[in-house]
């Protein structure tokens, strides 16, 4: 089964100003998809927190990190930033797709600047931190998880006919 966890970079929702929403709808999302997900997401704040969470989550080979929020363009959205030197490859299809799907009903989607790739055997997801942005990004990841991560850990290409 595939192992998964929730990241949420929010610097507001880690000091208990609010409760985050984004992150649970994540993490049943991700059980839909059939992933063995920690019930309650990692809550940090934004920048190096993140990175350490992510380093975590690596070095515990969880095959999926999806993180919330911090991929805008304000000063404290840090999560690329926090994301990309741990990455081996992007996978830049994955972001792209998440903002071209949100674009038609969110125009700011486009200011995301979210990355997707592979750390060690781990796929690691920016997505907003928006519920909207959230289902959006499940609904892109949701037809090719399961192959990604079988791509990751040196499965063969399954033949299309």
């Amino acid at each position: 089964m595939t192992r998964a966890r929730v990241i949420v970079a929010s610097n507001r929702a880690a000091a208990g100003v609010y409760k985050d929403t984004s992150g649970p709808l994540l993490v049943a999302g991700l059980r839909e998809l059939g992933c063995d997900v920690d019930p309650d997401p990692v809550v940090v704040p934004d920048g190096e927190p993140v990175a350490g969470a992510l380093r975590a989550a690596v070095a515990d080979g969880i095959d999926v990190v999806l993180t919330s929020g911090g991929t805008g363009v304000t000063p404290t959205d840090r999560t690329p930033e926090a994301t990309r030197p741990l990455l081996d490859f992007e996978i830049p299809g994955i972001a792209e797709a998440v903002r071209a799907y949100s674009r038609d009903k969110v125009p700011a989607a486009v200011l995301s600047r979210g990355l997707a790739g592979v750390a060690g055997r781990t796929l690691i997801v920016n997505l907003p931190g928006s519920t909207g942005g959230a289902r959006d990004g499940l609904a892109v990841l949701g037809p090719v998880l399961a192959h990604t991560v079988a791509q990751i850990a040196g499965g063969d290409h399954k033949v299309q006919g």
